[in-house]
């Protein structure tokens, strides 16, 4: 069984990135929302097992994404996508729920070490 991915970026370029990265490191299919109210819509319990967001963008942040998604399924695994790599920022996340950070820019060996980490 594939890992199913949830990519939340409003930015196209590098939501192409995460899914070549992804993609790189063997999961062929993931699902795209183009900002944070568009990945709450798509998002449903128990269709995904990963959930890769950008922090900074426009309507739902990334952090808003993280706690909204946690009211509804506590056991995701949630990614936070970003440049944001403050130790504060940090915090805040995962406080509010991420399993792990990943700083921009990354690599494909990157994604996978985290990957296999949260087993996906």
């Amino acid at each position: 069984m594939s890992t199913r991915v949830l990519v939340a970026d409003d930015s196209s370029t590098m939501r192409k990135i995460i899914l070549r990265s992804l993609q790189a490191v063997g999961v062929p299919n993931a699902t795209e929302a183009a900002d944070g109210d568009e990945a709450l819509k798509i998002f449903k319990p128990g269709d995904f097992d990963l959930v890769l967001t950008d922090w900074n963008m426009p309507g739902k942040n990334g952090l808003e994404v993280v706690q909204e998604i946690r009211k509804i399924d506590k056991d995701v695994k949630i990614m936070m996508v970003t440049t944001e790599a403050e130790k504060s920022r940090v915090l805040e996340a995962i406080q509010a729920g991420v399993s792990d950070y990943l700083v921009k820019p990354f690599t494909a060996d990157t994604l996978r070490e985290k990957l296999e980490k949260h087993g996906c």
